[in-house]
């Protein structure tokens, strides 16, 4: 079976809708001014995505490449969701870092640029990469101002966190708690749940204890949401709170 782009999106499009074309840009703000302003559907949902993708596993590195830059968000998925599934298996480290560099390179150009994308991805390649070779990317993606970039920086902590091990989550999380966007609060809190969840809830609490009263709701909200009734109720109570 042929494993080229060309192929990928002849065997994706039979899976597409139109209605659910106008669903998904609706769910994932495509208007303008919205975080995915712009982005074009063809209206595939995730399990049909993931179908296609296994059928396609072994696309050469090059093609995934080229699937990547494509303007259609569900092409864009599928790339990753492939990459990740070649990072996953026993390959040499050129062949690791090949698959990092593509996928830096298609995050630093605007094609990884929804949550969706990013969420399903980089624990598996840019955690990985950086557990493997060096947290220091991490640190650079949640200085960089950049959406996308920053929300990569913190969900690529479920690398360690999915092993038991706390990581740099607490470092990013210092880092990006005041972070404004939706977005980014919903993922540093996310990310301060499961430190709890995986690793100690002391050190959720300790985070707590410094930081409650002037995070923002919704990143509170998800951190203390595994945390019994009333010690939630006190933490949503703290005086000073940004809205």
């Amino acid at each position: 079976m042929s494993r080229s782009v060309e192929d990928f999106k002849t065997e994706l499009a039979k899976y597409a809708s139109d209605s659910d074309a106008v669903f998904l840009q609706r769910f994932f703000k495509t208007g303008p001014g919205e975080y995915g302003e712009g982005d074009q559907f063809i209206g595939v949902r995730v399990p049909m995505t993931r179908k296609v993708c296994r059928q396609f596993k072994e696309m050469p590195l090059g093609e995934a490449a080229k699937l990547l830059e494509s303007p259609i968000h569900e092409h864009r998925l599928a790339a990753t969701i492939i990459l990740a599934g070649q990072y996953k298996k026993r390959m040499p480290i050129e062949v690791k870092r090949q698959i990092f560099d593509i996928y830096m390179r298609a995050l630093k150009n605007g094609f990884i640029n929804n949550w969706d994308i990013v969420d399903t991805s980089c624990p598996y390649i840019v955690g990985k990469y950086a557990r493997e070779f060096g947290e220091q990317i991490l640190f650079d993606l949640a200085k960089s101002g950049e959406l996308w970039q920053m929300r990569v920086s913190i969900i690529s902590c479920f690398a360690w966190l999915r092993k038991s091990e706390l990581g740099p989550t607490l470092e990013l999380a210092e880092i990006l708690w005041p972070e404004k966007h939706g977005l980014m609060q919903k993922a540093v809190g996310w990310m301060l749940r499961e430190v709890g969840n995986c690793i100690d809830l002391q050190l959720l609490r300790d985070f707590l204890s410094h930081h409650a009263h002037e995070m923002p709701r919704t990143q509170l909200r998800y951190a203390i949401e595994k945390l019994p009734n009333e010690e939630r109720r006190n933490y949503m109570n703290a005086k000073g709170r940004m809205n």
